[in-house]
């Protein structure tokens, strides 16, 4: 009898049948009794003071139960403290409605509720709001002048290591250098669903939320630590996010003034904020970046100088690792690493899907691309040359890197070899055909995560983790390693997520969830097959009476011999036998930490692009692009592909379409809505190949599981904009690269 194998097969969405059919409810979907709506009054100025708010016209509307204002909001902690969540910047975070001070444009400034969404939505715009502005700052060009190094690190983001060598020296010293300045515009998350909370009264100051978010355990904790609730009285659900890309990361405001109203007023209440308002919190910052390579004539690079500098805040010092990986994805004794922030007038950034990598591997991926054709050496050439075989950043080994297979790899597939070197050689009609390539580098993280695996007498097993699926297949691939361990089918695994009341998991971010969720369920039905096992071997006429663990496999529903004809018990005859309605187990996984002080963990990728421009239009399209990824073992090729797939289309975006433009007199972002914020439709998308490597890794994780959420966007851009110098002999280094930089 053959065995069915799920991890490592492509498998559909466990999920899928609820998306697709509207069965699966978002924060924003919730029915409650009673329930409430609120509506946000978002301010208009960067940078003042609320003169004066009139709410009567508001309050006069029939329907609306109250307006909060900063003057009438219930009593909240008034330190930081009590603010902070678990992935918050250094800094005084942000509390909505807490005084008169305005920090930036759209800051909340009132909420109106009412009876339902039109009318507080009406009632809204009848609150007048008067301001004294104040001179403001939003031109990063202008603040970078008041540049520093943050003083407090914040956690989980390495600063720029100590310089090794030395690097002015050896670049001033070498006979073929390139250095310029590589600048990405802000860009804004956009997801399909936007910010919503909604808040469900229950009793006694008992309360159930439903949130956007992707770490139901950082909601409750927000709340329980502004408001001053125990935890018992507080439960967070979060089943389903559609979309989120690192801005459901942290509590948002809507979360704190529907939480607001509700215990106010005692009623449930939802919030749900517009498009429009989705551009009034966090968004990927600004970047200027100022890079330096040199290399002697054969292509050994001597030198590497990266400095970044990124906006932050006034308010918090918002961090991401935007110069580490040019130390780290070459061999080069001489590099210079150095990371500044600036303040300006806007809400504080966050994390954007691989915070920090796409913006400084675009700078370095730019810059070998130009050394390239100053050397007169193939850029795949040039970058295998000088390929890095360990963490010169640490001085560390890689757990593994087979990033130099993946080069190849991607580059027979692609055909870079029937490629002419010389820029403007390729044309077909009036379009310029360009071909570029760029590698990636991003972080293979372990984050503590509990599982629960519970096992009924009928043989279902349920897993339960209180970790996100932000639409990355996580329930597959739980599903998939759960049935696997106890060979059972997919449709006998039932996969809980999203909710408080399940197993601890921090935030679902930084594309540890596989590694770190998965191993925990893999822990959780280890403990569940150990203690079947157990009970199987104390049955009557048991033939695995005298078996030791090591020789019995599950499949099929089934505990048996390892054996040419395998004899053995199913399991429910030994749920059965024992008397048992359940076994239930639970267990915590956690990098090991011997492995993460002796070793470096990354996933790599080597991007493959083709464009085409229009010589006389400027018009870039992305006709093709080939991505091979290693990142270990992989679990589901299904979901996986798709990963890099919405990872490859970000990049594009960066590439070539997201700019949040700022209108820096009113210091206000202009195009906040999906008309105008332009983002890869299907007519921009290329069919996009994906080639996962083969990769051992077995000190990762016990899975040997890499995530795969982010590496898909690092060095996508940075391709394609090398593939465009190519097709047209112009090199902008500035992105979005739209078609007033190529005219």
């Amino acid at each position: 009898m053959s065995m069915t194998i799920h991890v490592g097969s492509p498998r559909r969405r466990v999920d899928g049948r609820l998306k697709v059919t509207g069965a699966a409810r978002y924060a924003g979907e919730v029915a409650a009794p009673g329930l409430l709506h609120g509506y946000v009054v978002s301010g208009t100025i960067a940078r003042g003071r609320i003169a004066w708010i009139d709410t009567a016209a508001a309050e006069a509307v029939p329907g609306v139960v109250k307006v909060f204002t900063h003057a009438n909001r219930p009593r909240v902690p008034a330190g930081d403290s009590g603010y902070q969540d678990m992935v918050a910047p250094p800094g005084q975070p942000f509390r909505p409605l807490f005084n008169d001070r305005i920090l930036y444009s759209g800051q909340p400034v009132a909420l109106v509720v009412a009876e339902d969404f039109a009318t507080a939505r009406y009632a809204a715009s009848l609150v007048d709001v008067r301001v004294d502005a104040e001179p403001h700052e939003t031109d990063l060009d202008r603040a970078r002048e008041t540049a520093y190094v943050p003083p407090k690190k914040r956690d989980g983001i390495a600063p720029p290591p100590e310089p090794r060598g030395k690097a002015d020296e050896a670049f001033t010293a070498s006979p073929v250098r390139v250095e310029n300045e590589y600048r990405i515009a802000s860009e804004h998350h956009n997801p399909m669903e936007p910010h919503a909370s909604t808040v469900v009264w229950e009793r006694d100051r008992r309360i159930t939320v439903y949130d956007k978010i992707q770490g139901v355990n950082n909601s409750r904790d927000y709340i329980t630590s502004v408001f001053g609730l125990s935890p018992e009285d507080v439960r967070v659900i979060s089943p389903f996010v559609g979309g989120a890309f690192g801005i459901g990361l942290r509590p948002q405001y809507q979360l704190f003034l529907a939480v607001m109203a509700a215990l106010d007023l005692k009623r449930s209440v939802r919030v749900e904020l517009t498009r429009e308002q989705m551009f009034t919190f966090g968004y990927r910052p600004g970047t200027i970046n100022s890079v330096a390579a040199a290399a002697n004539p054969d292509g050994k690079l001597r030198a590497i100088r990266h400095e970044a500098v990124a906006g932050t805040s006034s308010f918090e010092d918002y961090q991401e690792v935007v110069v580490n990986w040019s130390g780290l994805l070459y061999h080069c004794d001489n590099v210079a690493l150095n990371y500044r922030i600036a303040k300006i007038d806007t809400y504080t950034p966050a994390d954007m899907r691989a915070p920090g990598a796409p913006l400084g591997v675009f700078a370095i991926e730019s810059a070998i691309d130009e050394l390239s054709y100053a050397l007169n050496i193939d850029p795949l050439e040039l970058r295998l040359n000088n390929y890095a075989d360990t963490d010169e950043n640490e001085g560390k080994p890689f757990t593994s890197r087979e990033l130099r297979a993946a080069c190849r790899e991607a580059a027979d597939r692609f055909g870079w070899a029937e490629r002419r070197p010389e820029p403007r050689s390729m044309r077909e009609g009036r379009e310029l055909i360009g071909w570029g390539m760029a590698t990636g580098i991003w972080e293979a993280l372990m984050m503590p995560h509990s599982a629960r695996a519970t096992l009924t007498a009928d043989g279902k097993l349920e897993i339960g983790c209180a970790t996100a699926d932000i639409g990355t297949g996580t329930y597959t691939i739980l599903t998939q390693i759960a049935a696997d361990s106890l060979g059972l089918r997919m449709e006998n695994v039932t996969t809980r997520l999203g909710d408080t009341s399940l197993p601890e998991a921090p935030v679902e971010g930084g594309s540890w969830t596989a590694a770190s969720a998965g191993s925990a369920v893999y822990l959780a039905c280890e403990k569940v097959r150990q203690t079947l096992f157990r009970h199987a071997r104390g049955m009557d006429a048991s033939p695995l009476a005298n078996a030791s663990f090591e020789h019995v496999r599950f499949r099929d529903g089934r505990i048996e011999l390892r054996t040419a004809s395998p004899e053995g018990v199913s399991i429910i005859d030994v749920m059965r036998a024992a008397g048992l309605d359940r076994i239930e187990e639970q267990e915590t996984a956690a990098p090991n930490a011997e492995t993460k002080e002796k070793f470096s963990q990354y996933t790599h990728s080597a991007v493959f692009a083709e464009v085409r421009v229009d010589e006389q239009l400027g018009v870039v399209r992305v006709t093709r692009i080939v991505d091979a990824v290693a990142a270990g073992k992989i679990i589901n090729p299904m979901t996986a592909r798709s990963q890099i797939i919405g990872g490859v289309v970000f990049g594009i975006g960066m590439a070539l379409h997201e700019e949040s433009m700022l209108d820096h007199n009113l210091g206000r972002f202009m195009n906040r809505n999906l008309a105008e914020y332009h983002v890869p439709a299907n007519a921009d998308v290329p069919e996009i190949e994906v080639i996962f490597v083969d990769e051992h890794d077995d000190k990762a994780n016990p899975l040997g599981v890499k995530g795969l959420g982010e590496i898909g966007i690092v060095g996508t851009a940075a391709a394609i904009a090398n593939a465009i110098f190519h097709a047209t002999g112009k090199r902008v280094r500035s992105l979005p690269i739209t078609i007033d930089k190529l005219m």
